[in-house]
């Protein structure tokens, strides 16, 4: 994996390099020519063979040396090459081959004859080979009175011989893929063989060896594809390109000069003629697949991948004469599509983009810069030159001294514009504005350090990445405007931004428990690699769509958006899982009670009814509930039991909410809206407390087994949605209780001011005030303080939903067991039973009994026609209140 991540990272580089060549290529039908010193290496070659120069294609032609070669066979193909085009030669579909010429009794053909300088063999090669073949040979077969490379499926070689001494040099190399790979070796007498691939020293052998067996010199061709033995008919499948000797052996520092002009300068001295049709594409000459794995060894010093960039390189060397309209739009063109290609290329990380983009947008900036300037003048009228490609927007425009400006803007449309008041442009010379709206530049910027940035308060939040939250905006004015030095002067340049946002950093925007941080900040190069800074600019005014900012100077700016967590301090963590532990204790507790107590008094006709049904079936629901959950603290998120406790959660959690539903119908049917029998609703209600949790399971479950257990906890996932199987069916619930118990409360309220009016009964108030209170526990009412619980703003509705919500079956036991009327007169009915039973006293008649808290009643006052507890069937809307 280490190896596959240095060969990305050398592709990019490569990529990077590439690309830009298609720029320079353009800037070459317009630049002065200046001479590579590594093309002056090349003019000091006895021999060479660009390999594009083929008249008819059956003949090559030396440069240097003069000399004609032929093409043997006719399976070839000219190819894009290394530097400009190259020759395929396919040696599975016949005898195909280039042959240069015969070289008998010289230092190519016999090294013996070399002098102490020694020789050197360079070319491009990109080898299509599986099976052994020779690539280059002169002299002889595997070893010979010359050299050859050599290559076969598990590796090759580079090998002279010297048929005097019997002496023999051989250097394994890795054997090249399909991609362009340069391979140059040099071979004297003092030093011995090395080999160099991609410029870089990869295989020598100083002192040789000696060799038994003796060869003459029969074949002292020179030949690309073969063998030259002409015995031997294997032939090679592969690219060939930039084939050179020179009758010396050159020295690491020519090598590297060479090198370096061959893949970036030789095109744009040697190919300008070539260049106008290239221009229209601008497809790069050597692909990012195409390049070399051999040459990672040189990369084991760890460079930045902005370090690639040629602009470096060839910013010197742009000419500072006049630019045409036309070849000022061609350059801009060809850059901003050499810049696409860098950024479409796969293999550029997360890890590289940012410094890879924020070298790419410095080096258009500065190319762009120098193209302006060089634009051709017009003496009285402004020059505009304006345009789009899939990188970005673009402006150029040169004023002439003394323009009236009102104000600039750029873009003239959209609603993301940067503008620079009239004002501030002084117009004493001619100035030269350049403008750029990147369209997804901002895009690459995946994650930011705030620590390696130059905002101080995105540094206070450390922990928390910085996203671009804007496209990237430039805009550079020479001379430099006249601004105010403090922000709360004028002038000022405005920049309006207008936010784009992934769908994810859409939800963080909207989590109201999320604080969002809106920096407005440029790119600052003052330490040679882009840093994002806010210095000198200020956030005037937006929302959470767009941003509008006031700078005092001129750069690349865009909207830095910081996401912080709001959170709850330790301390108050603490208070919380304590009060919940201690609130679920007692509730388990108290619902055990509550359920023997109904259990027990079972038998009692006021108990039987199916009110009580209804308070056992919520009572058990939320007992295992709160039982489940305390259980659930004990297993590990991910695990099976962690996965199986939290379906179970879910479903007792979803039942509880249900029967609350179930409590609240129950009362609507008794007090506001009387339908139905109870033995007709009974089937009803059992449905929607058990049967209905269990579908919604069912279905979460088959849509999204895997949220449940996943995160922090042994509960339903936060992140993909899964949390509103249970946040849906709980909100419709209170939404609904809430209703009823507002009906229930105004007539209670109604009944209480009636009976007041009648018989001035001043505990009637009382009377509405304890119903609510009885209410809350079995509606679920309570559970509106959790929607409230959005932050730490919020912290006292935290505490309250703790509280009532982990000591839920503590109220259901206070209001529905221990300090309700019926439970205690049935038990006290239940307790003269049994004390009968024991005094084996058994015909006793038992004095009927009533509820005496909600009824109203008091001693010596006789009930009215405003009782509410009559059981005459006169009125068709009998009001009930017993059930609350």
């Amino acid at each position: 994996m280490l190896y596959f991540a240095e060969i990305m990272a050398f592709c990019l580089r490569i990529r990077i390099f590439t690309a830009f060549v298609s720029f320079i290529k353009v800037y070459a039908q317009v630049a002065q020519a200046q001479k590579h010193p590594g093309l002056e290496v090349l003019d000091t070659a006895s021999h060479y063979w660009p390999l594009d120069a083929v008249e008819g294609i059956h003949e090559l032609w030396d440069h240097n040396g003069n000399r004609s070669g032929y093409i043997n066979g006719s399976n070839i193909n000219i190819v894009e090459g290394m530097v400009n085009k190259g020759i395929f030669l396919n040696g599975d579909n016949g005898g195909t081959f280039l042959h240069f010429g015969n070289y008998q009794n010289t230092c190519i053909s016999d090294p013996n004859l070399c002098g102490p300088e020694g020789i050197t063999f360079s070319f491009f090669w990109k080898n299509h080979e599986s099976a052994s073949r020779f690539a280059v040979a002169s002299g002889g077969k595997v070893i010979s009175n010359g050299f050859s490379v050599y290559t076969n499926p598990l590796g090759g070689y580079v090998e002279f011989y010297t048929r005097s001494n019997k002496h023999r040099w051989r250097a394994n190399i890795d054997v090249p893929g399909p991609y362009w790979t340069h391979i140059l070796f040099t071979w004297t007498k003092k030093d011995g063989l090395k080999v160099y691939i991609n410029a870089t020293l990869t295989a020598e052998n100083k002192n040789g060896s000696i060799s038994e067996e003796t060869y003459g010199d029969p074949y002292p061709d020179l030949v690309i594809g073969t063998a030259n033995n002409k015995g031997y008919s294997h032939y090679v499948t592969g690219a060939f390109d930039e084939f050179v000797i020179w009758e010396r052996a050159l020295s690491p520092e020519n090598i590297s000069l060479y090198y370096n002009a061959t893949i970036a300068w030789d095109m744009v001295s040697k190919t300008t003629p070539r260049i106008s049709k290239e221009v229209i594409s601008t497809t790069p000459m050597a692909r990012a697949a195409d390049m070399s794995p051999p040459v990672i060894s040189s990369l084991q010093e760890e460079r930045r991948p902005t370090d690639f960039l040629p602009v470096q390189s060839f910013l010197k060397t742009l000419p500072n004469g006049t630019i045409s309209r036309d070849t000022a739009n061609n350059l801009t063109q060809g850059l901003l599509k050499s810049v696409e290609e860098v950024l479409s290329f796969p293999g550029l990380t997360e890890q590289q983009s940012t410094p890879v983009v924020s070298g790419l947008v410095k080096t258009v900036d500065r190319v762009m810069e120098h193209v302006v300037t060089n634009l051709e003048d017009s003496p009285n009228s402004l020059i505009s030159l304006d345009g789009t490609s899939f990188v970005a927007d673009y402006s150029l425009m040169k004023l002439p001294q003394n323009f009236e400006l009102s104000h600039y803007r750029f873009p003239t449309e959209g609603k993301s514009y940067i503008s620079v008041p009239g004002e501030a442009f002084a117009m004493e010379s001619q100035t030269t504005i350049v403008g750029l709206f990147y369209h997804n530049m901002h895009s690459y910027y995946k994650e930011i350090s705030p620590v390696k940035t130059r905002i101080n308060e995105a540094a206070d939040y450390k922990d928390h990445k910085i996203h671009v939250a804007s496209c990237l905006i430039s805009l550079k004015v020479e001379p430099l405007p006249a601004l105010s030095v403090n922000l709360s002067g004028a002038p000022l340049i405005k920049i309006v931004l207008t936010h784009v946002l992934t769908k994810e950093q859409q939800d963080q925007v909207q989590n109201q428990s999320n604080k969002v941080f809106l920096y407005c900040a440029f790119l600052d190069y003052s330490s040679k690699e882009g840093v994002w800074s806010n210095k000198g600019c200020v956030r005037a005014h937006g929302n959470m769509t767009y941003s509008v900012c006031l700078c005092n100077h001129l750069t690349n700016f865009a909207i830095l958006m910081q996401v912080v967590p709001l959170k709850i301090s330790t301390g108050h963590k603490v208070a919380l899982s304590t009060i919940g532990y201690v609130g679920c204790s007692i509730s388990i507790f108290c619902l055990a009670i509550t359920l023997v107590t109904f259990a027990v008094l079972s038998s009692v006709s006021t108990i039987r009814n199916q009110r009580y049904h209804i308070h056992a079936n919520l009572s058990f629901a939320i007992l295992v509930a709160e039982i489940l959950l305390l259980i659930s603290a004990r297993f590990d998120p991910g695990t099976l039991p962690c996965k199986v406790m939290a379906v179970l959660l879910h479903f007792f959690f979803l039942s509880a909410f249900a029967w609350m539903l179930v409590e609240g119908l129950h009362l609507y049917s008794m007090v506001v809206k009387v339908f139905g029998s109870e033995d007709s609703k009974h089937f009803y209600y059992y449905g929607i407390g058990w049967g209905s949790p269990f579908l919604i399971c069912v279905v979460s479950m088959t849509s999204a087994l895997d949220s449940y257990g996943k995160v922090d906890n042994c509960w339903l996932s936060l992140q993909n949605g899964a949390i509103w199987a249970f946040v849906a069916p709980a909100l419709f619930v209170i939404v609904v209780n809430i209703g009823i118990l507002i009906s229930v409360t105004r007539i209670i309220s109604r009944i209480s001011g009636e009976n007041y009016k009648v018989h001035g009964d001043a505990n009637a108030v009382k009377l509405t005030i304890k119903a609510v209170a009885v209410l809350l526990p079995i509606l679920g009412i309570s559970w509106i303080f959790g929607v409230l619980v959005v932050n730490t703003q919020s912290l006292p509705f935290l505490y309250i939903f703790a509280v009532f919500n982990s000591l839920q079956g503590f109220f259901v036991f206070l209001f529905h067991c221990l300090l309700n009327s019926e439970v205690r007169a049935a038990f006290k009915h239940k307790t003269k039973v049994w004390s009968l039973t024991s005094s084996s006293i058994r015909n006793i008649n038992v004095k009927p009994f009533n509820s005496d808290i909600m009824n109203g009643h008091k001693e010596g006052v006789t009930p009215t026609k405003m009782n509410t507890w009559d059981k005459s069937t006169n009125s068709a809307n009998r009001i009930d209140l017993s059930a609350v």
